[in-house]
């Protein structure tokens, strides 16, 4: 750290994004990217003449993408705001509808970024503890007068709430934003979308880089009442009104296109999540059932961290967060049936080894 460093900057915990390993091969179940490539259509065009127009700017207002997403979502372009990856949309929303005496709350476990950008932009906020079985209680979030965040499928967990009770939240806070983070919701969950057309107060994030294969282009977009864009475009036009490079807006006017194939994948790393998830119970893990393309286990077998350790040790990286209430527990990114295949197997000798140091 430099001594120029801003003062209020100086304790910030900055969030640590999962291992990108750079040299040696891992079977990569770490990060919750798609275990698939994009569609034909988005290699398609990101092709060598898109490539060669990098020298003119982006369209700042992203139109065509705009409409290509409100005709898939059943809304209006005004409706529709986008952005370089879900978590610039997250930054922005916390700069916008928080502090000046609006406090936020989330979830004590789910992502981490919730907390780091509370801290960024010096905002009072509530981290709100799960229910023993690692769900959220909805009416922890009624008439709470604050900001309120939920990622919905929630990470690491892979729980739910149901649109009723996403509905319940929104009603009882209508001052006050809810931004429900639907960064995992096409592999199972239901969306609350839906409900912008009714309450002026929701804001819904999702990304390209889960369920369309497109976490390397960095595109999200949210979903909210013509105003709330307005407000989230007036941020962006006073920063950096070229968010979205002409290389990933083509590739995601091109996703949507062919959004059937992205939608199969989808449905097919669920079933590998529900073999895996049986698999592993079967051995004794206990295994947080989930709607996402993730797990979240622990085995009274095996220390948490040693678990990670020992898969690290044969080539394949899970994800371990080192906080006390969930030490214990791993999440694992569903990858093919391959990889899937090859993490039961490593997992068995593990288990093995462990169970005989243990005589």
């Amino acid at each position: 750290m430099s001594r120029f460093l801003n003062e209020r900057y100086r304790k910030l915990q900055a969030y640590t994004p999962g291992e990108q390993p750079q040299g040696r091969k891992y079977i990569k179940l770490n990060t919750n990217e798609s275990p698939y490539p994009p569609g034909p259509g988005v290699l398609a065009a990101v092709n060598s003449s898109e490539a060669a127009d990098l020298r003119l700017y982006s369209d700042p207002e992203s139109r065509a993408l705009k409409e290509k997403l409100a005709g898939l979502y059943g809304m209006k372009p005004e409706n529709i705001y986008v952005s370089n990856g879900s978590d610039d949309i997250l930054n922005f929303a916390f700069m916008a509808f928080a502090g000046d005496g609006t406090k936020v709350m989330f979830p004590e476990i789910s992502y981490g970024f919730y907390e780091v950008f509370a801290d960024l932009y010096g905002i009072d906020c509530e981290k709100v503890p799960l229910r023993e079985d690692f769900s959220i209680d909805p009416d922890d979030y009624v008439c709470q007068n604050k900001m309120i965040v939920i990622a919905n499928p929630n990470a690491p967990t892979g729980k739910t709430l149901e649109v009723c009770e996403i509905e319940k939240i929104v009603s009882t806070n209508p001052d006050h934003i809810v931004l429900i983070d639907e960064a995992y919701v096409d592999f199972g969950a239901e969306s609350c979308a839906e409900l912008v057309h009714k309450y002026e107060n929701l804001l819904v994030v999702q990304t390209f880089s889960k369920s369309r294969s497109m976490a390397g282009a960095r595109l999200g977009f949210a979903i909210a009442d013509a105003a709330l864009i307005s407000d989230l475009e007036k941020i962006k036009f006073s920063t950096n009104p070229y968010n979205v490079n002409r290389l990933t807006a083509a590739a995601g006017i091109a996703a949507i296109e062919e959004n059937d194939y992205y939608m199969e994948n989808c449905r097919k790393i669920a079933a590998t999540r529900q073999r895996t998830a049986e698999a592993l119970t079967e051995m004794g893990f206990d295994v947080i059932p989930s709607r996402a393309n993730f797990i979240f286990v622990r085995s009274e077998k095996i220390d948490g961290g040693e678990y990670y350790r020992r898969l690290r040790e044969r080539g394949i990286l899970v994800r371990h967060f080192d906080r006390e209430k969930i030490s214990q527990y791993n999440r694992i990114t569903i990858g093919t049936d391959q990889e899937m295949d090859q993490l039961l197997k490593v997992t068995k000798e593990i288990i093995g080894e462990a169970e005989n140091e243990k005589e």
